[in-house]
């Protein structure tokens, strides 16, 4: 199981990136946009995601990945089970939600495009 640790790690010098406490809550954000969101418990993230792909995601990988509260439905947003990934996977994922949050000229100087 990944956890708040394997996180840090991926984040950890992401430009423009930076941690926040919200009413109990660890959150990433870039800017004001927030791109992950542990749960109070630690075991769940919400992340950034492509709304278009999240019922196809939903439908998938049950085991991985849960809907967005109500609340947070309009949003590009997806909620994923710590447990049921590896740290590939999460890399995978928040790089992509933080990459969703930057200008495009950020990302490519990052990734080296």
């Amino acid at each position: 199981m990944v956890g708040l640790a394997d996180i840090r790690a991926v984040t950890e010098g992401l430009p423009r990136s930076y941690e926040v406490l919200v009413r109990d809550r660890i959150k990433f954000r870039v800017g004001q946009l927030v791109y992950l969101a542990m749960s109070r418990d630690e075991k769940q993230m919400g992340i950034g995601f492509p709304k278009e792909e999240r019922e196809a995601a939903l439908a998938a990988y049950p085991d991985k990945f849960l809907p967005p509260t109500k609340s947070d439905e309009r949003f590009r947003w997806i909620e994923v089970d710590l447990s049921a990934i590896d740290e590939t996977e999460l890399r995978e994922l928040v790089l992509d939600a933080w990459r969703m949050c930057v200008p495009k000229k950020v990302a490519a100087e990052y990734f080296g495009e």
